[in-house]
């Protein structure tokens, strides 16, 4: 990723738009007392377009502006998202990342983690709230949601970031061999 001015405005930008939407009106929208999250969709999706530092960069942001947005314990939020955006850069690193199903996958299991994690961080922190079974059941349709609208998300992101990012994720295909015949 080229790393410019311009880059750096439109994270920013793409930060707070992230945030201010989560707050307004994502947190609006709920199916079966779940709504969707897009705070790890946007860490993930910075991480396998950019690689694990811009992601744990972006993630770090989000969680830090979101905590701040809605007066929570700061930090917890962007640990996790830290994590989140680290992990899909690495598995960049590792993988082909060209797949169709990789959004919606990764989508599901950052949002998992994301969720889980915050849960139990907030748990063992002391937050006076009252939990039950329901928590689980509301963190597995969260996360169906976000698999679900992980490839718009992602879509979105590296329309966002395409002039910046040094290679596109197109499926890699072996080149032609071309046997001869000795004779």
């Amino acid at each position: 990723m080229n790393v410019t001015f311009g880059t750096l405005v439109r994270l920013t930008v793409l930060v707070i738009v992230v945030v201010v939407v989560q707050i307004a009106v994502i947190t609006q929208i709920t199916v079966l007392d779940a709504s969707a999250d897009l705070m790890p969709l946007v860490a993930m999706s910075i991480g396998l377009l950019a690689g694990p530092v811009a992601g744990a960069t972006v993630g770090f942001m989000l969680g830090l502006v979101a905590d701040m947005a809605l007066l929570q314990t700061l930090g917890v939020s962007s640990l996790l998202l830290i994590g989140v955006g680290y992990i899909a850069g690495r598995y960049r690193e590792l993988r082909d990342t060209s797949h169709t199903l990789v959004p919606p996958i990764g989508g599901f299991l950052a949002t998992l983690g994301f969720d889980a994690g915050f849960s139990l961080v907030q748990f063992l922190l002391g937050v006076d709230s009252s939990v039950s079974p329901l928590v689980i059941r509301e963190i597995l349709v969260s996360a169906v949601i976000n698999a679900l609208i992980a490839v718009p998300v992602f879509a979105g992101v590296r329309a966002l970031l395409r002039p910046d990012l040094i290679d596109d994720l197109r499926p890699r295909r072996r080149p032609a061999t071309r046997s001869r015949v000795l004779a």
